[in-house]
């Protein structure tokens, strides 16, 4: 599954697709496949405020629960209500119909400190050759 070119990576394997002030943010390809089958997600509330690297929601696979880190700092506009039903689609569609929540930036400037795809793409091939 191809990197979208206008998303941000973090070494935490969270993505942010910034669209002005706000930003779209879940989880990459490579987090879903590590995490296995997806059953729960811990979704933020609604207007809750993160800073950059605070955990956001958590999510439960078959193997392991974990943390989600913020991308960039802001406040929660908007939550996938999708995945408390159907979780798996962070599995399915992790780039699309999988996003996790949407922020309003507190900083926009936050995501310049994130990897672009083709950092990404080398951080994720060095990250898989460690198994």
């Amino acid at each position: 599954m191809a990197y979208p070119k206008e998303f941000k990576y973090t070494k935490t394997h969270e993505y942010i697709k910034v669209d002005g002030m706000q930003g779209t943010v879940g989880l990459t390809n490579y987090a879903q496949h590590e995490l296995g089958d997806i059953v729960f997600v811990e979704l933020p509330p609604v207007g809750k405020e993160f800073k950059q690297n605070d955990v956001f929601a958590v999510v439960e696979s078959v193997k392991a629960v974990s943390d989600c880190y913020a991308p960039a700092a802001g406040k929660v506009v908007k939550v996938n209500e999708k995945l408390v039903e159907d979780p798996s689609l962070i599995n399915k569609d992790p780039h699309g119909e999988g996003w996790i929540m949407v922020i309003e930036l507190t900083n926009p400037a936050d995501v310049n400190n994130l990897m672009d795809v083709a950092t990404y793409e080398k951080f994720e091939s060095e990250a898989g050759s460690h198994h």
